[in-house]
């Protein structure tokens, strides 16, 4: 929606100063009424819900129901012969253990990735240029972006010079795309042809020092 709206449009929609940027004071308010910029975390299993998780695969239950019937026939017929039931059972559980460990391995890279993502972002409070967690971004602040930086949230732009962001992540698309502040774009436009818009996690790779961006809503948060 943000990327039909003229800079004007959005800047009074989002209430905020493009020169002056926001008050710590309304900051504030918007961080409590918003919550913080980052994603919501989901609410960590137990491992033992997590192991009992897989075995939860047709595959499996068979290997399961197989372990069962050779068993039965093993005592039906007495000779007690047990070896192939027990073989399956221990694959099966090695399956699970090997599962739970490459899941473990899986949650610790996306730990990883969200830590990568901007810790630090350059705003405008006060009509002063200053360092804040990234997870402190409100709606209506202005960012200022610089080659190298993460960009903390999706961000409307209002000023751009020779702006070049990498949005693979989002897109697939390795090529940078050149951004354009001053574009109004039609309501049905694609994701990767949103010149006028930048989102989170995404990469600046050219442009000049200072581009300045509207953020209009919290990551975690659609619409």
């Amino acid at each position: 929606m943000w990327h039909t709206k003229e800079i004007e449009e959005t800047r009074r929609n989002l209430r905020t100063n493009l020169e002056f940027g926001l008050t710590e004071e309304e900051a504030s308010i918007r961080l409590k009424q918003n919550g913080s910029n980052k994603l919501q975390d989901k609410k960590k299993e137990n491992i033992i819900i997590k192991f009992i998780k897989q075995f939860n695969d047709f595959m499996i239950i068979i290997l399961i129901i197989a372990s069962g019937i050779s068993a039965v026939m093993a005592y039906l017929e007495g000779s007690g012969d047990y070896f192939d039931s027990i073989i399956i059972i221990a694959i099966v559980v090695f399956n699970a253990i090997m599962g739970l460990v490459q899941e473990a391995k899986a949650e610790k890279s996306l730990e990883a990735l969200k830590k990568m993502s901007s810790p630090i972002a350059k705003v405008k409070r006060n009509g002063k240029i200053t360092n804040i967690p990234s997870e402190e971004v409100v709606v209506g602040d202005i960012i200022i972006l610089e080659a190298g930086n993460y960009v903390p949230a999706d961000c409307r732009l209002i000023k751009t010079s020779n702006l070049k962001i990498e949005e693979s992540a989002l897109t697939g698309e390795t090529v940078p795309v050149l951004k354009d502040a001053n574009v109004i774009l039609k309501q049905e436009v694609t994701l990767g042809d949103m010149v006028n818009m930048v989102y989170a996690t995404t990469i600046v790779v050219g442009g000049h020092r200072r581009r300045n961006c509207n953020r209009n809503r919290n990551v975690n948060k659609s619409g």
